[in-house]
Parts: C-alpha cells; sequence; structure tokens
C-alpha cells in the first residue's frame, strides 16, 4: 500500500514549521500558517481523524523541526531476548520508548528497561541507529530514529509496569511472539542477534 500522502502531508508539515520559526514578515507567516493547515487537512482525510486530533498530534510543535528518537534496551539473557507485551496492541517489543528531556542515550535505556521489565542493567555497547522511513512498511506520523542499545543485567526480577506494559519474557530468535511493528520488526530483531553470535560485530546506522 502506498502512503505518499503521508510523506506528502509530513514534508508539508515540516516546511511550515520551519518557516513558522524562522520568518519574520507576517505575510510570509500567513502562508506558513496556511500551509500547515493544509498539512493537516491532508492527514485528516487520508487517516479519517478528526482535524482537532490530527492539529493537537501532528501540528502543535514549535521550534526547527528535527527527528525524533526512539531508544530500544536489548537484553540477552541465555540466548533469548527480553521483550515487553505493550497493552496498546497487545503485541511484543524491546523495552524503551521515546527519549525524554535529560537524559543520555544510555540513561533513557538503563530507565526504560527498568520501568517496563523490573531489571536493572548496565549499557555496554550501541548496536544500531536506524531511519525508521528505511525500516517500516507501516505508516509513520512523525520522522523518527530508533536507537538500539545493548544493556547487562546487574539486579532486579521481572515485573511489568502495568502501565504501558501487561508481561515480561524472554525469547530465542526462531520463537518470537507477535511484535508490535510500530516499534521493532521482525527484521530488527534479527539484525540484533547478529550481535549475540557476533559480539565484535559494529554498530549499524543509516
Amino acid at each position: 500500500m502506498s502512503y505518499k500522502w503521508l510523506e506528502w502531508s509530513t514534508r508539508l508539515q515540516a516546511i511550515a514549521q520551519a518557516g513558522l520559526t524562522f520568518s519574520k514578515d507576517a505575510f510570509d507567516r500567513e502562508r506558513f500558517e496556511e500551509l500547515r493547515r493544509i498539512s493537516v487537512q491532508i492527514m485528516a482525510e487520508y487517516s479519517q481523524t478528526e482535524m482537532c486530533r490530527v492539529s493537537q498530534l501532528f501540528a502543535n510543535e514549535k521550534g526547527y523541526p528535527t527527528p525524533k528518537v526512539d531508544v530500544r534496551g536489548v537484553v540477552f539473557q541465555d540466548d533469548k531476548i527480553l521483550m515487553v507485551k505493550e497493552m496498546s496492541d497487545g503485541a511484543w517489543a524491546l523495552p524503551g520508548g521515546y527519549a525524554d528531556i535529560g537524559y543520555t542515550p544510555g540513561e533513557i535505556a538503563v530507565k526504560e528497561v527498568k520501568e517496563e521489565t523490573g531489571y536493572e542493567v548496565v549499557p555496554v555497547k550501541l548496536l544500531a541507529v536506524l531511519d525508521m522511513r528505511r525500516h517500516s512498511q507501516l505508516p509513520q506520523p512523525y520522522h523518527f530514529y530508533k536507537i538500539f542499545i545493548q544493556c547487562r543485567i546487574t539486579g532486579g526480577s521481572a515485573v511489568s509496569d502495568d502501565i504501558e506494559t501487561s508481561d515480561v519474557g524472554f525469547f530465542p530468535e526462531q520463537e518470537l511472539p507477535i511484535l508490535s511493528e510500530r516499534r521493532n520488526t521482525k527484521a530488527q530483531i534479527h539484525l540484533l542477534f547478529e550481535y549475540l553470535r557476533d559480539p565484535d560485530k559494529v554498530c549499524v546506522f543509516d
């Protein structure tokens, strides 16, 4: 399925946001506001979502537009990978999420693993930095990079947070559960297992 409309609307939104950030001319700002409204209309029409909702989620940011950052903690134990069951879709994902302001990528990985699984970990290696436009077939309203950081367990025990996740488990590569495809794909998980088999494998990035 083609999602060119999503690509066009997000690009229009980015141009409008940058224009509103830097333009001083009142007439130019009016044009950029109109461009933003058009991007919202496109998104609302094709996603069948109310315009007010689209405006809140899609066109409410200020400042120069940049990709969002998603950080995932990669934890191996007994040749299995640590995953959590997401409340939102009932599927499984690596612990992690959007990066919070004030934390380093490594700190985000540690925090997310602890909050979502109950395990205490330390970050040990950056495995991959992927542009999700190249690694997912599902439409995304944002342009974002996904950072995978390998972590080592130092303590704790499996406890789901009961807010965003409902279960915690370790899975071998050939027996993966149903994946939350918006958060991680089978290809990404298989890539991560390559680091388990080859600890000297270098970081992958787009």
